[in-house]
């Protein structure tokens, strides 16, 4: 056991941080604790983040709050119908007075990255999304570029019924270590909101808290706490349960038509770890995996189209697998 007390310790000390980036946030944003506390968990665990919700709930808004709070580099992508794969990534550019090209980066060169309504572009732009979310590296023509570390990308999509939308490919969404559904503020919120917002100009100063090599170390810590054997099989259940549900006495096989990938597993015990470390814990407990299982799910789990007929949704399942699958 000493060797948890000396990396809850190392939490302890290394999670300092995170109170005081809360705070920084709050400045501008009312509520949304699970929001924030959802992108700093990405952040901590390497991971990408996806936001679901309609216009206006302040996505855009956290997002460059979380950037300013951060003392990184941050570039804001709109995504159009119209955006080319090289307005993203750069392109080759000719020099008529050296007679050669040169390389001109594009905005993906940044540490964090906001994809700002990513499905209103084409697949041809998300495709090239993918090699940088993936690879955290980009080719321009035969070149290849590292990208800068920490490298991270937080994108807002309006839900697919919204006019002007396309849907992202499977492929693209599993890259999303987290897909968080963004809903309104309760009415006491919205009243701050109200009182905080409702002017002509609204600048709210925001100081940087935390720079890249800390979110690193920080990273370092994260990777280093404990997980019990327990707690993997735990994990490996409610993964396998999206595919072979019967074996799991779960009566929802019919309801699922692809199970989560084995990227799930990994973010799953990469989320827990983070979570852990949010707590300021050295060790993670089943209510770590609980908390952080629907979001690195939601989107992994394909509903079936006797799912959708009896209006059922991926959350649905993953909470019947959560209360059904026994906690260590």
């Amino acid at each position: 056991m000493a060797g948890i007390e000396v990396i809850n310790q190392k939490v302890r000390e290394q999670s300092a941080f995170i109170p005081t980036l809360k705070a920084e946030i709050g400045k501008v944003i009312v509520g949304q604790e699970y929001l924030i506390d959802r992108l700093i968990i990405g952040m901590l665990a390497n991971g990408h983040v996806l936001l679901e919700g309609v216009p206006g709930l302040a996505k855009t808004l956290t997002i460059n709050t979380l950037a300013s709070a951060l003392d990184t580099s941050f570039q804001r992508i709109q995504f159009t119908p119209d955006l080319l794969p090289a307005d993203l990534i750069g392109t080759l550019i000719y020099n008529p007075k050296e007679g050669n090209f040169f390389t001109k980066k594009g905005p993906i060169f940044a540490n964090i990255i906001l994809a700002d309504e990513i499905n209103r572009a084409p697949a041809k732009v998300q495709s090239a999304l993918l090699e940088a979310m993936q690879e955290r590296q980009v080719t321009i023509s035969e070149e290849t570029f590292t990208l800068p570390s920490p490298f991270l990308v937080m994108a807002t999509e309006n839900p697919i019924e919204q006019e002007g939308t396309y849907p992202l490919p499977d492929a693209q969404v599993d890259r999303f270590m987290l897909k968080l559904k963004v809903d309104y503020p309760s009415i006491e919120e919205e009243r701050q909101i109200l009182d905080r917002m409702a002017h002509s100009v609204t600048n709210i100063p925001i100081n940087a808290v935390l720079h890249p090599d800390e979110i690193i170390k920080a990273r370092g810590i994260v990777d280093e706490i404990y997980i019990d054997e327990k707690i993997k099989d735990y994990i490996l259940s409610i993964v396998f349960a999206t595919r072979e549900p019967q074996k799991y006495g779960l009566d929802i096989g019919d309801y699922i038509r692809y199970g989560a990938s084995p990227r799930a597993t990994i973010f799953l015990t990469m989320g827990a770890r983070a979570h852990a470390f949010m707590q300021g814990r050295g060790y993670v407990t089943p209510q770590d995996v609980k908390s952080i299982a629907a979001d690195v799910l939601r989107h992994r789990v394909i509903v079936s189209y006797e799912a959708e007929a009896e209006e059922l949704t991926s959350e649905d399942l993953i909470e019947k697998i959560l209360s059904e699958i026994p906690v260590p």
